[in-house]
């Protein structure tokens, strides 16, 4: 087992050693979108080693933290199932297209694609052609393996979750499910490199760009900047958390309230999960449990 040697200085990188004393692996590792704008030249290998030399030596850089196996295997279903959802969107997209080509259309959602195999598959149906049917046919045999595919990655996922402590307390936020509560702690190996609940949510993408000068502020649109799938993970949550408040009544959260009386929805779930972020931050560095504030208890 190796094990860190020595207490590092203060903006270098941690180094791994084994029994024998030697270099195995880098603990932290630096962006490289930070240190590409240090390149004095046009890119290649040594304009690359100059710019990664002189940026590693600089205190205000910032590294990360080398991830687990454990923490990268479960990113690898997590990466794994979003290539499979959106190959069975492609897969649905071409079956519709294919059909609406002939005038057969159906509802959208679930049901709507399962009246189009039975369609495909009644051989009475002359609508179709042969060769069209043939196709449809191939198409509607992969969507179901992708079903199941996903359906597997669904419960390894869960068992993960079920077997990580901080993955179970991240699950009590609301909006936080197993999927995202596994990609947080997958994702983030050490939460204490992030100063504030801000600077992890900077991180994500989920505060307002700034273009200020002069000592006036310009807040834009969020920056988007970081983990695009944890980004879209909490405002997909965001969003299921305002629609159950829309539907069960919004009094146990009034900033929610107030702030979809003036902002339309998708802006509002945007506040929230940027809302979510810092919550999961402060959980995630703490080791707390989520409670509920007391101005929202019944």
């Amino acid at each position: 087992m190796t094990k860190p040697v020595g207490k590092p200085d203060a903006g270098k990188p941690h180094v791994r050693f084994d029994e024998r004393g030697e270099e195995t692996e880098r603990a932290t590792s630096a962006s490289p979108r930070l240190s590409s704008t240090l390149l004095k030249r046009q890119k290649n290998d040594a304009a690359d080693a100059e710019a990664i030399c002189e940026a590693v030596t600089r205190p205000n850089m910032r590294f990360v933290p080398i991830k687990t196996i454990e923490q990268q295997g479960c990113l690898v279903l997590h990466r794994t199932r979003h290539l499979l959802i959106r190959q069975q969107t492609a897969t649905i997209n071409s079956i519709r297209a294919h059909l609406a080509e002939f005038g057969i259309v159906a509802p959208v959602g679930r049901r709507g694609v399962e009246h189009l195999l039975e369609v495909v598959a009644d051989p009475n149906d002359t609508r179709v052609s042969e060769a069209a049917r043939a196709c449809v046919a191939i198409l509607g045999l992969q969507l179901r393996q992708l079903k199941a595919q996903i359906l597997d990655l669904d419960r390894r996922i869960l068992a993960w979750h079920r077997s990580s402590e901080a993955s179970r307390r991240l699950n009590h936020i609301p909006g936080v499910g197993p999927l995202l509560a596994t990609a947080l702690v997958a994702s983030i190996a050490e939460p204490k490199v992030f100063r504030s609940g801000r600077d992890f949510s900077a991180w994500i993408g989920l505060v307002p760009k700034q273009n200020s000068s002069g000592g006036k502020e310009k807040l834009g649109n969020i920056s988007k900047r970081g983990d695009r799938y944890l980004r879209g993970l909490f405002t997909a949550g965001a969003l299921a958390v305002i629609r159950y408040a829309k539907i069960h009544g919004t009094k146990h959260r009034p900033w929610l309230v107030a702030l979809l009386a003036r902002r339309p929805t998708k802006v509002a779930a945007i506040a929230l999960a940027n809302k979510l972020a810092r919550i999961a931050w402060a959980l995630m560095t703490k080791g707390s449990r989520y409670r509920q504030p007391a101005a929202l208890m019944v």
